[in-house]
């Protein structure tokens, strides 16, 4: 149909609306107009004669719909504002003149233009950059395991180092081999040129104490996919490697370890894991305490024997939660306090540790804080910030070893330490110090220790020597779990046995 009959057919439609007619249609020698008003305007529709005139009042209803759900109001303006919209839904429910099975919702996703393929594409994106970015953690550890592999050589005294300028070589000798170059030494030419002196053997680092930042560890991994994924290269182990000052280091941290216990034929071991986090002020927020008791018996002579546990001093049975082995005859936390096997006459396995209890604590009880944590920043009107941090050994039983304490501080900002127990090692790379305890045990009469330091241009935002992460390892437990005695179920005599106690950090947070 050309624009000008299109054209003709709407002129001349105002004529033939009756006055005072209570009907909605006109017919003329050739087509029928099917209308409605709408406010101060009318919604037209404009056919031949034979179709059917039904089906023409209920597509002229959905047209009246899609304007109500388009437009606010049924104005002249309104509709001019939203015309593009209109022509649109129009288009989706008349299609070639011919009515499409439509209704007001599918028109609506229509114009939203929502995709179920295009919302899975973006799903199938958002997981493929998800395993992208666990794919570059992966090579930034793996780099890191290659570094400390080649600190582990170099520290051994036999590998080749890789930190001078030279390419890993000292210079030749007189007698043709070459001059060992000092460990760990190498600087930026910043630092190089800031400081002419020359720079003291700094020690070897610790695991601990050279943590990547998360940021080091992506440009590593960009670094590698340049790469092609080669790992092995000298040149990558030196870039990862990064220089300490020489005034940095305090003194080597040499790490302790936990004194051994001499086993007897029948060895227990108690081991438990704890999780704490504490707010800034040093309250607690969350305490996560679990544990196990395992037995492994050496001597083949060892018959039925049962094992009693001491009444605990200062928990509650109530407290924990236990579970044993399904071998095991069931234990009463608040009785005896026994465990055997359920079959008395069975023997434990020999020459292989045996699970026999679990348990886990119940609620959240400051009693069974291994170690109570202190961190006070105190900006200055200079734009300095004086830290004040002091921990205090809160369970007198417990003997810790290895005890460290890594505080987070502004990037490119080192440390004046002014106070330290203990030992203290700045790591320029993680933006960190690292603070090493000797052990900690009131045997030792060594149950607290202060750090004190200054950093210059910290500014006023203390946010950022939080959060500080605790590691150590204990002799003892948290939760008082300790042996009485071992007895032969036959006789009732006892037998001698040995204990080991242990308490290790899940994790240890403070703010």
């Amino acid at each position: 149909m050309p624009r000008s009959r299109v054209e003709s057919l709407l002129t001349s439609f105002p004529k033939l609306i009756p006055p005072n007619s209570q009907h909605t249609s006109v017919e003329t020698a050739d087509v029928r107009y099917v209308y409605q008003p709408l406010e101060e305007l009318y919604i037209l529709l404009i056919t031949n004669k034979a179709s059917n005139i039904l089906q023409d009042i209920d597509t002229l209803h959905l047209f009246a719909r899609v304007v109500s759900d388009l437009c606010r109001t049924a104005e002249e303006k309104e509709i001019t504002k939203n015309q593009f919209e209109l022509m649109g839904a129009f288009d989706e429910v008349v299609s070639l003149g011919y009515r499409e099975p439509i209704n007001l919702t599918q028109v609506r996703n229509v114009l939203e233009m929502e995709s179920h393929e295009e919302k899975i594409q973006e799903i199938i994106a958002r997981n493929k950059e998800a395993e992208a970015k666990e794919e570059l953690k992966r090579r930034a550890k793996q780099l890191e395991m290659q570094r400390r592999e080649q600190q582990r050589r170099a520290a051994q005294g036999g590998g080749v180092d890789f930190g001078g300028n030279s390419g890993g070589f000292g210079t030749i000798s007189n007698s043709g081999g070459y001059s060992s170059v000092p460990r760990f030494e190498t600087a930026s030419p910043v630092q190089r040129t800031e400081s002419p002196q020359p720079k003291p053997k700094a020690p070897a680092f610790k695991g601990s104490g050279m943590k990547l930042g998360a940021t080091k560890k992506l440009k590593q991994a960009e670094v590698l996919d340049a790469l092609g994924g080669e790992l092995a290269t000298p040149e990558a182990s030196r870039s990862a490697t990064p220089s300490i000052p020489a005034a940095a280091v305090h003194s080597a941290v040499l790490p302790s370890s936990v004194p051994s216990v001499a086993r007897e034929g029948i060895h227990i071991q108690i081991n438990e894991q704890i999780s704490v986090s504490l707010a800034r002020d040093g309250s607690l927020k969350t305490l996560d305490l679990k544990g196990d008791l395992q037995v492994e018996i050496q001597d083949k002579s060892t018959g039925p024997i049962r094992i009693r546990l001491a009444e605990p001093s200062s928990s509650s049975p109530g407290d924990m939660q236990f579970k044993q082995n399904p071998k095991v005859a069931k234990f009463d936390p608040a009785g005896e306090r026994t465990i055997a096997l359920k079959n008395a006459s069975d023997t434990f396995p020999v020459g292989r540790s045996l699970e026999l209890l679990r348990w886990r604590l119940t609620k959240k009880d400051e009693s069974y804080l291994p170690l109570a944590i202190n961190c006070w920043p105190t900006p200055s009107d200079n734009g300095s910030c004086d830290v004040s941090l002091d921990f205090e050994l809160e369970n007198e039983k417990l003997s810790l070893y290895d005890l460290r304490i890594e505080i987070p501080l502004p990037p490119n900002r080192s440390p004046n330490v002014t106070t330290a127990a203990g030992e203290w090692e700045y790591n320029p790379s993680a933006n960190s110090i690292l603070w090493s305890l000797p052990p900690v045990a009131a045997s030792e009469d060594n149950t607290s220790g202060n750090l004190e330091f200054n950093v210059p241009g910290a500014g006023d935002d203390i946010s950022v020597f939080f959060p500080l992460k605790v590691s150590f390892t204990a002799t003892g437990g948290a939760s008082d779990m300790t042996i009485a005695t071992v007895e032969e179920i036959a006789s009732g005599s006892e037998v001698p046995f040995s204990t080991e106690v242990l308490l290790k950090v899940d994790e240890f947070v403070v703010g």
